[in-house]
């Protein structure tokens, strides 16, 4: 991961710019740099994966269809100061996926680059194609550019958001933009996430792509449904393996992860390197992991936690999420646990993990949906708000640890098909969760046919059922009955309504005042539905819960 940040006036002070980037020096601790760009700054902390050498740190400066030498640019005591001609200013925290014959086309029609980085084709696709470039794109990306010669501000977002990218509105209207609302909190009274799939520009907002937007569904037959889903994330896992840097796996021994490792392992000719995490007294995941890591060779590492290493950690993670959420907060502290220990223990620097499947084929609590077409809405609204909940999660746990989060199953071309997949085909009718995708690698043998018909659990609860327990435990030592009752009037949105609940939020105020905007609600089951009118997001308070916590 890197970390951006863009002002787009001289609306606040040098220093200020300097400190809010200095906020996220852990996304990007290899070299940080700050670009006067002749009307505001743009500034990055870099975290070296693609192009390693100097000639790859960003900003990336562009004009006369070329990319200019870091040596070109004048120190002064206000940034960095672009040289004459140059006509593009750019910083992207991104991963921009079959570059390279992107870049062959760019050089055919005269321009020229410096690096292997792959953000540097970004400018010269932008004095290509403007703001068009960004329906191109098959990447996860968060940017920020700057055009001389309108003397106009440009930001992105990929459309699902995997990507950071938070604004504000300062007093005087100026956009400030980052890649964390800890970028913003001094700057700014307001902080928003920058909707997925949007760019910005002269103050509007323009949306590019819709990823919950499903005009027609597929007419496709089950096994062609197989066939594609299969294909799809082979492919999506293959171009999200290409690093100069050494590559990590998540392995928590579920249906998502485990496949993730299967289909990897088959295409490297290396053993993977794989990290696992449970609790000291219950982990349910640790034994899968271990048999999934055995049947693929994997080097693997377990990471074994106690409630004391869950309770210590509880304020960091909340805020280095930013969300009082609690199913994130439950699921991100053993993920953050096992990232610092990756970043410890070993020179990876590039994590794939296993998230966003559950939105696109269903968690436990969507064998309750009354109807297909109830099921779908839920999958749309799901997608929309990623951003905001697992996405953020993993974004979050695995940067703060200075590693880069890779996530197979957001891949654009896999999502846009399994959400036009008939949703009449996605509920559960076979006795089992999630059988589309498990059905598409039934035949491989990729992973241990048990691990492929294993039941859900969720994350949280797979890391030890203890965890959540010592965590609703801990909040009750905390607050008595009254002080929650008078704690959670404190808050009219998202109203906190456990005490475990009040806990996080309360915490995250401290570091986040007044910002719960940041975060549309709760992560909860539809509460609409039969069966999921629950007052806890875990699994385990479902009636269908059944294996998933063996």
């Amino acid at each position: 991961m890197c970390s951006i940040f863009g002002l787009c006036r001289y609306a606040a002070p040098y220093a200020d710019v300097q400190n809010a980037l200095r906020k996220t020096r852990s996304r990007g601790p290899d070299e940080s740099r700050i670009v006067n760009t002749g009307n505001g700054w743009l500034g990055f902390n870099r975290l070296s994966i693609m192009g390693l050498t100097e000639e790859g740190m960003q900003p990336f400066l562009y004009g006369q269809m070329r990319t200019y030498s870091p040596s070109e640019l004048t120190e002064s005591e206000s940034g960095y100061v672009p040289p004459e001609g140059c006509e593009t200013v750019l910083v992207c925290n991104g991963e921009i996926y079959g570059f390279r014959p992107v870049k062959d086309e760019l050089e055919k029609k005269g321009y020229s680059f410096i690096s292997d980085s792959d953000c540097e084709i970004l400018p010269a696709l932008y004095e290509e194609y403007g703001t068009g470039m960004f329906r191109m794109l098959d990447a996860e990306f968060a940017m920020i550019l700057y055009d001389r010669r309108e003397d106009t501000y440009v930001a992105a977002r990929d459309p699902i958001g995997i990507r950071p990218l938070y604004y504000g509105i300062l007093a005087d209207g100026t956009y400030v933009f980052a890649s964390e609302p800890k970028n913003l909190t001094e700057l700014t009274d307001e902080i928003m996430p920058f909707p997925p799939g949007y760019y910005y520009k002269n103050g509007e907002f323009y949306s590019y792509r819709d990823m919950s937007d499903v005009p027609v569904y597929s007419k496709d037959g089950m096994e062609e449904i197989a066939g594609n889903i299969h294909d799809r994330l082979i492919s999506g896992i293959k171009k999200r393996l290409d690093s100069d840097t050494p590559v990590g796996f998540l392995l928590s021994g579920g249906l998502d992860s485990s496949l993730v490792c299967g289909i990897a392992a088959k295409m490297l000719d290396k053993p993977l390197e794989t990290w696992a995490i449970g609790m000291d007294v219950d982990a349910i995941d640790l034994k899968y992991a271990k048999e999934v890591a055995e049947y693929i060779h994997s080097n693997h590492h377990e990471v074994i936690i106690s409630k004391k290493d869950v309770l210590n950690a509880l304020e960091t993670v909340i805020e280095a999420l930013g969300t009082y959420d609690i199913t994130t907060v439950r699921a991100s502290i053993g993920m953050y646990l096992v990232c610092k220990a990756i970043h410890e223990q070993s020179d990876i620097r590039v994590i794939l993990t296993g998230e966003i499947s559950d939105e696109i084929f269903g968690y436990k609590y969507t064998d309750f949906a009354p109807s297909a077409e109830e099921f779908q809405k839920e999958a749309e609204k799901r997608i929309r708000e990623l951003h905001m909940y697992d996405v953020l999660r993993a974004d979050r746990c695995i940067s703060v640890n200075s590693l880069e989060a890779r996530v197979p199953f957001g891949d654009l071309d896999f999502v846009e098909y399994c959400m036009a997949i008939d949703p009449e085909k996605k509920l559960n009718r076979y006795g089992k969760g999630k059988y589309l995708l498990r059905h598409a690698f039934e035949k491989d043998g990729l992973i241990p046919e048990s691990i492929l018909w294993r039941e859900k659990a969720a994350f949280s609860d797979a890391v030890g059922h203890s965890m959540k327990d010592d965590l609703a435990e801990y909040a009750e030592e905390i607050y008595s009955d009254e002080e929650y009752e008078e704690g959670i009037l404190k808050y009219e949105h998202a109203r906190p309504f456990t005490k475990e609940s009040l806990l996080y939020r309360d915490i995250f105020e401290k570091y986040y005042p007044g910002q719960s905007k940041m975060v549309t609600d709760f992560w909860m089951p539809n509460r609409n539905w039969e069966g999921c009118n629950v007052n806890d997001p875990s699994a385990r308070v479902l009636a269908n819960y059944g294996d998933s916590g063996k």
